[in-house]
């Protein structure tokens, strides 16, 4: 049984088909392996962040995109927030923005 992929809102999935054609195709590639295989792709691909938030790694020639998910019943990951990366650390109010949204969908 596949896994379904949904967004939180318009504007992440907004966000996602804004970024840079190579960054985007490697989320493509790696939300299509989810479907199929589940969320739990493990290093390069995807990474926890703890207590169910997880991150995909997307990247291309022109940088690198990040976009939290988490996973609700019924095989549903949420896509919960995107951005594209400037600079080598996670910036903590990307990280806060995909807690507060994993706490809205999970409760």
């Amino acid at each position: 049984m596949n896994y379904r992929i949904q967004y939180f809102s318009k504007s992440v999935q907004t966000e996602i088909e804004s970024w840079p054609t190579g960054i985007r195709a490697s989320f493509v590639r790696i939300t299509e392996q989810i479907v199929i295989s589940g969320p739990n792709l493990g290093m390069p691909y995807t990474r926890p962040f703890g207590k169910g938030l997880f991150e995909i790694r997307a990247r291309g020639a022109e940088g690198i995109g990040r976009a939290f998910f988490c996973c609700i019943v019924d095989r549903q990951v949420v896509i919960l927030h995107a951005f594209v990366k400037k600079t080598q650390k996670t910036p903590e109010k990307e990280l806060e923005i995909a807690r507060k949204r994993q706490k809205m969908v999970q409760s």
